[in-house]
């Protein structure tokens, strides 16, 4: 089964999050929930990690953060993905879910457009400002890499827009491919393709 786990870039911006919703499982990361129920949503970061256990989110779904409070309902990331961020933890728990096919969206990993702050939700409570600084990302392709290897046997599919970075180290995974969004909507609107 095909998953979608969403980082925050902005070339995700482009994909409708409810129309993934009705194809397949959504792993989402921080604050995607406030426009948003992902199947899972994940988020380390203590503020705002804290912030949705007390809007009581993880009551209702399926939360993972680092430290869950007691009474909450959200659960521990997994031990193995512990020092990992939102964005890999939520592509190892969706492989954990038995997806067979895992296609990343949002993972950018290098400045926006105008060589900033690359995130959908810069500006607003708990992120950088819009222009901020790009936030360092080698950390993150460690981690995807660590995901994807620990998972021979299922694809991960990073899907590129824009604000994309190219990502050598990716090349040298196997089981790590790429398309363009516009090869992706096409596929979600065929969802046999997917």
């Amino acid at each position: 089964m095909a998953a979608f786990v969403l980082g925050n870039g902005v070339s995700r911006s482009h994909i409708d999050v409810d129309q993934l919703l009705r194809v397949g499982p959504v792993y989402g990361c921080n604050a995607l929930y406030r426009t948003h129920t992902p199947t899972v949503l994940v988020s380390t970061d203590r503020p705002i990690s804290a912030a949705i256990q007390a809007s009581g989110y993880p009551a209702r779904n399926r939360f993972y953060t680092r430290r869950p409070e007691n009474g909450t309902g959200a659960q521990a990331v997994p031990q193995k993905y512990r020092g990992f961020s939102s964005g890999p933890i939520a592509a190892g728990i969706a492989a954990e879910d038995g997806n067979t096919i895992i296609y990343l969206l949002g993972f950018d990993l290098g400045p926006n457009s105008t060589g900033n702050f690359n995130n959908v939700y810069a500006g607003t409570e708990f992120y950088k400002a819009t222009t901020a600084l790009p936030t360092y990302t080698g950390n993150w392709i460690r981690q995807l890499i660590t995901v994807a290897t620990d998972y021979p046997n299922l694809q991960f599919i990073r899907v590129h827009g824009d604000t994309t970075a190219p990502i050598a180290e990716f090349s040298k995974i196997n089981n790590l491919g790429s398309i363009t969004i516009a090869d992706f909507v096409d596929r979600i609107n065929t969802p046999k393709d997917l």
